[in-house]
């Protein structure tokens, strides 16, 4: 098969989907890599690294997307990218199709077969190949926070972790998922005070015997949520529904019984957010003031530290798409946590949640398949 690799597009993202590394095991598979001159340069990979590793360099992404049978990327295809897939083309990516009617259109006209990084699943139950940017996430989440609290940054002018005989900040995480986890670690580590919000009793329980009573954790209520939030220097947005819009769990009235100058961080924006007040911004204008709150949402938190996420993602997400090229949409059929990453298959939307964040018709990745 031939597998092609443009250069990233989204605004400062500068991960890229094939690292030389992968590269070499697809040659070692037999097939044939595509990248576009400049890819790697992101994180220090030059074209003569990807050539020494086998890959085929050329200019322009035109080349490699009318080329390859396969499009490996790490963010969701802009407009000029979706206009170049095709029926028959496999393209593997993160998605995030519920809160984005307007690319879920694109790759419905194109045909594409798109599987979607993170609604793959593995035989626990976990979402293997969002877990790593996840965590990058998680952890990025505290130091944005711990910038954003700088008084020059429109924060309240707090340290998080005090100094002695002055108290530390105080983190409110939404979610003890796997970013609610990294955030924790992070926010532990400066010395802030750590309260983790979540629905689970369970998960509750084992966060508990993790942190060892580094941290407290809170089964979530209404109640809880607004006290743990309104007394909280920084509050991360940690919440995930596999493939679904991320609920408003925090909303605009909630923001005027916050601290002024205080922060909020929303990992799961790429789902649409779970702060009503919540955007997408970017690396170059991270954050934005809202009744007095420091909002940080940008979209692609781990292209700020593209050497450990590039490197981190295609760790994950080479296995699987080792299968999808040597076996094309066979391995979707015979492999159903693959086929959970199917998100649109010939102009048909093939997952449950995005389907009804959007307010579309869907049909069975097993029955479209099959057919």
């Amino acid at each position: 098969m031939r597998v092609g690799c443009p250069k990233e597009i989204k605004n400062h993202e500068y991960r890229v989907g094939l690292t030389p590394g992968a590269v070499r095991e697809y040659v070692a598979h037999g097939h044939e890599v595509i990248i576009q001159s400049g890819a790697g340069t992101g994180i220090g990979a030059d074209d003569g690294a990807y050539q020494a590793a086998g890959a085929r360099v050329v200019k322009t992404a035109e080349e490699v997307f009318q080329q390859s049978d396969m499009i490996v990327k790490v963010k969701e295809p802009q407009p000029s990218e979706w206009a170049q897939l095709r029926e028959g083309q496999l393209l593997y990516t993160y998605l995030h199709l519920a809160p984005d009617p307007e690319q879920t259109k694109g790759l419905l006209a194109s045909g594409v077969t798109a599987i979607a990084y993170e609604t793959v699943t593995d035989d626990r139950g976990g979402l293997p190949l969002l877990a790593p940017m996840s965590e990058v996430a998680g952890r990025l989440a505290i130091q944005a926070g711990a910038t954003a609290l700088q008084k020059a940054n429109g924060g309240r002018g707090l340290l998080l972790g005090g100094v002695p005989g002055v108290l530390p900040g105080k983190v409110t995480i939404i979610g003890g998922g796997v970013v609610g986890i990294n955030s924790a670690m992070m926010a532990v580590g400066l010395g802030a005070d750590v309260v983790i919000i979540d629905r689970s009793i369970p998960r509750l329980r084992q966060l508990d015997e993790l942190f060892r009573g580094r941290i407290h954790t809170r089964f979530s209520t209404i109640e809880a949520l607004e006290e743990e939030v309104f007394s909280a220097d920084v509050v991360v947005g940690a919440v995930l529904i596999p493939g679904a819009a991320a609920p408003k769990l925090v909303t605009r009235e909630m923001l005027s019984g916050m601290k002024k100058g205080a922060v909020v961080v929303d990992v799961a924006i790429d789902q649409g957010g779970c702060f009503e007040t919540s955007h997408p911004t970017t690396h170059s204008e991270p954050t934005y003031e809202i009744d007095g709150i420091i909002h940080y949402c940008v979209a692609n938190m781990p292209g700020a530290v593209p050497v450990t996420s590039a490197h981190a993602l295609n760790n994950a997400t080479l296995h699987y798409g080792l299968q999808l090229a040597d076996r094309g949409v066979k391995a979707l059929i015979d492999n159903p946590h693959l086929r959970n990453g199917l998100n649109v298959h010939k102009g048909r939307i093939t997952n449950r949640p995005v389907a009804e964040a959007l307010g579309l018709d869907m049909v069975e990745a097993k029955t479209i398949l099959a057919a």
